[in-house]
């Protein structure tokens, strides 16, 4: 399959064809069975089996059919045992499957609220826990999302675009402080995520995959209570890190 994906990249009509015809469908296929693994997984069992063991390997498939390739960087920076508040930029919609599939992280995603109308995907994002958020309604966010925190169990991490949208252009947009404002609060460490390339795979807007490889890239996590500005020095800090990468 890997080197049909590879060959078909190389003529973009053949793989248009291969995207609408065999890729989406298999997209589709995958998300509605895993949903219906995951719901019974997550509510009898446990949230991280069914994130780890199925989710995890949704966002994977999702990935490798594609033909997008995911090269990693400072993975030594994670401690498996710890939960932290993951930030990351957002270039694109195909930032979810590769930072899902290939972190090695159990994750907890803070996503807008129109996700929980989605069919399939709503009642696995509930059933595993992630965390949805009304835009503009920071009362609810907050509520929301300090329940999930709540319920972390050590090793279980959050994740934020503390953008807050897709960059356009490309170029890093001002971040948002409900993420460090969670880190400070809680006594988590913030863990910088640059992603890179996955623009150029699926742009703002678009629907034509164009694979290839993309990068994550993970920074030395940063600690709230070596930061003796608060908030807007924590915020400064990891967006300079995710900055320099890029």
């Amino acid at each position: 399959m890997d080197s049909a994906v590879s060959d078909a990249a190389r003529s973009r009509p053949l793989y248009f064809l291969y995207q609408w015809g065999i890729y989406v469908p298999v997209c589709v296929l995958a998300t509605v069975v895993g949903a219906c693994i995951a719901v019974p997984l997550g509510l009898l069992v446990s949230p991280k089996w069914a994130n780890l063991y199925v989710a995890v390997w949704w966002a994977k498939l999702l990935t490798r059919l594609s033909g997008v390739r995911v090269a990693i960087k400072g993975r030594h920076h994670i401690d498996p045992d710890q939960s932290y508040v993951l930030v990351a930029n957002h270039q694109s919609a195909f930032d979810i499957p590769v930072i899902y599939g290939y972190s090695g992280m159990d994750l907890r995603w803070v996503m807008k609220a129109e996700i929980k109308w989605i069919p399939f995907v709503a009642a696995g994002c509930r059933a595993i826990g992630h965390v949805f958020v009304e835009r503009g309604n920071t009362q609810q966010a907050t509520a929301a999302i300090n329940e999930a925190v709540s319920k972390l169990t050590p090793g279980t991490s959050v994740l934020f675009f503390p953008e807050g949208t897709r960059s356009l252009d490309g170029q890093l947009l001002p971040f948002k402080k409900g993420a460090f404002r969670l880190a400070q609060d809680q006594g988590l460490a913030v863990l910088p995520v640059t992603v890179k390339h996955t623009r150029e795979v699926l742009p703002p807007k678009r629907w034509a995959i164009t694979p290839q490889t993309v990068e994550l890239e993970f920074h030395r996590p940063i600690e709230p209570n070596a930061v003796d500005e608060g908030i807007e020095t924590l915020m400064i800090e990891a967006r300079s890190a995710i900055a320099d990468a890029l």
